[in-house]
């Protein structure tokens, strides 16, 4: 198991390299083709960190795995509503000023509502995933409209004042696009290839190796955007790093999957893993919204959040002891 392991362990590395790179050219790429910076801000960077999560689901689910691409892409959603969105409000507690984060918040319980509505049955099917993939397509050109009517959006401000202070010539932006892309999808094969071999030997099933170790593995770009984003005092694209993430993962990492290997999908995902996703959707519609004011994630909610992954994180351990 020493082979595997290791394969995990050098497919980490490169994906938190690759992940940053591909994300800081294609970024700086759509600045220089004139893109607004609040569609970068909600497509490129909400949306890119989430590249090592399909690239997993394509290659997994092409060689026959497509139970590892619902797992690290639920796996994710968890880690990142609970443990990133925890400790970066740990770190710095997070004021939602973004008009559009806080309309992306029911939005995005709608999209979890959906995804109970589509996987009740125990099968995600390829018209299951034709839908995600429609309804991603929708918010997409949604994005695309709300970029071009709120110049002054918080998120937007953010955004450019981090694009100014990270500039990069043309031919060095597409360099690095081009350089992260290749290394992604070499880092995303030695993952998946560990990964599998690990799941084969333990005697565990590919989706609790998605929900944990790939899960983790590809949530790192998000968590390292998010703390130095809090860090610099950017909330709103913090919390927009989480939200593209998750949208992304729901909708276009399980639909790529699904379109490509339909799969019947494991009763403990069912019965444990989804109702903690959408509980964790609801928490932070809460905690995100703002009833009596702007929303705000302090760090007494930040600490909560981070116990609720470590409850959960210690239930799916009991779960995979009781199931050898």
């Amino acid at each position: 198991m020493l082979l595997p392991s290791l394969a995990i362990l050098a497919g980490l590395i490169l994906l938190v390299w690759s992940a940053e790179h591909f994300v800081e050219g294609a970024s700086a790429v759509a600045q220089h083709l004139g893109m607004p910076p609040l569609l970068v801000g909600m497509l490129i960077v909400g949306f890119g960190t989430s590249a090592p999560e399909l690239t997993v689901a394509i290659l997994s689910a092409s060689q026959g795995n497509p139970g590892l691409s619902l797992g690290n892409a639920w796996g994710a959603n968890i880690l990142n509503m609970a443990l990133i969105l925890g400790v970066t409000a740990l770190i710095m507690p997070l004021a939602v000023q973004s008009s559009i984060l806080r309309k992306e918040l029911p939005v995005l319980m709608a999209v979890a509502a959906l995804t109970i509505l589509l996987v009740y049955d125990g099968r995600l099917s390829r018209p299951d995933a034709g839908v995600l993939l429609l309804v991603f397509a929708t918010l997409v050109t949604w994005t695309i409209t709300q970029a071009q009517n709120r110049h002054r959006d918080t998120l937007a401000v953010e955004t450019a004042a981090e694009l100014r202070s990270d500039a990069h010539t043309l031919p060095h932006a597409i360099g690095k696009l081009i350089g992260g892309a290749l290394v992604l999808v070499g880092g995303s094969r030695l993952m998946v290839w560990g990964a599998v071999s690990i799941a084969q030997t333990l005697g565990v099933s590919d989706v609790v190796i998605g929900l944990t170790l790939v899960a983790i593995g590809t949530s790192l770009p998000e968590l390292a955007s998010c703390v130095t984003a809090a860090r610099k005092g950017q909330d709103d694209i913090a919390l927009g790093n989480v939200l593209g993430s998750v949208f992304f993962n729901s909708l276009a990492v399980v639909g790529v999957a699904g379109v490509i290997a339909p799969m019947d999908i494991d009763a403990a995902l069912l019965t444990r893993d989804l109702p903690v996703m959408a509980g964790l959707t609801v928490l932070l519609f809460a905690l995100g919204w703002g009833f009596r004011g702007p929303g705000r994630i302090n760090r007494a909610e930040g600490a909560l959040l981070v116990a609720v992954y470590i409850g959960y994180t210690a239930w799916l351990l009991r779960s995979m002891a009781q199931s050898a």
